[in-house]
């Protein structure tokens, strides 16, 4: 899967998870201030994203901190998948 078929998924899920958000996302904006995303609504996301490209979260990787933009959790998903 590349990047191009990685975001356009995660777009589909932030859209599902956090619908406060109604656009595509930038993807190297803050996800704390820009978009006001906080821990639980983080670990909603990531439940999410595990289910929809199948892949696992370690209890390291649900930490708010580790996410400055979405394109972190691109990152981390293509790590996943690869």
């Amino acid at each position: 899967m590349d990047k191009d078929q990685i975001v356009k998924k995660l777009n589909e899920v932030i859209q599902a998870e956090l619908p406060d958000i109604e656009e595509d996302v930038n993807l190297n904006a803050s996800i704390t201030q820009e978009y006001g995303v906080n821990s639980v609504s983080l670990i909603r996301l990531i439940v999410a994203l595990e289910e929809k490209f199948d892949i696992s979260f370690t209890d390291y990787e649900l930490a708010l901190s580790e996410y400055e933009s979405f394109s972190d959790l691109v990152a981390v998903i293509t790590e996943k998948l690869g």
